[in-house]
């Protein structure tokens, strides 16, 4: 007695269940809807043709059917290949320069920012007007501002 083996494929996502005449569910559309418009195609050009011109006319206009319905490559469809292509050449711009959120840069621009915002809360302290009571015309910002940083001026949010 003859054993028999039954081959099973490792990779089951690739299988597709046939619907009839060993064809899936979208190739029997797509060569039903090739076979709806490539004959009457035929036909018709049949009329005004020798018939190997319109058998090779019913082919062209059969064709992008038929790719459609066989052609796969990493489990997308063509349509889906298609669209890839059509956006990365026509919609998306050609150049796309890398570009990094550099953490050491966002540091350096916070402290900058933080910088500017003493300045202001400093200059707001110096333009007081009790502080200008004091008798002192013109005042020396750049030595008012020394001396508070060297205090450790900190500023913060008072809650609303």
């Amino acid at each position: 007695m003859a054993a028999s083996y039954i081959s099973v494929p490792r990779d089951l996502t690739k299988v597709k269940s046939k619907v009839m005449f060993n064809l899936t569910k979208r190739q029997l559309i797509c060569f039903g809807a090739a076979a709806l418009i490539g004959v009457p195609s035929f036909f018709l050009i049949k009329q005004i043709s020798a018939t190997s011109t319109a058998a090779i006319g019913m082919m062209v206009i059969m064709m992008p059917f038929f790719f459609l319905a066989m052609y796969e490559k990493n489990g997308q469809h063509l349509e889906v290949i298609l669209g890839h292509m059509i956006e990365a050449v026509f919609v998306r711009p050609k150049e796309r320069p890398y570009k990094t959120n550099n953490y050491y840069d966002v540091l350096h621009r916070c402290e900058i920012a933080n910088e500017e915002i003493m300045d202001i809360y400093l200059y707001n302290q110096a333009m007081r007007p009790e502080r200008n009571k004091k008798g002192k015309e013109d005042i020396d910002f750049d030595q008012y501002f020394q001396e508070k940083r060297a205090k450790g001026l900190s500023y913060t949010v008072k809650p609303h």
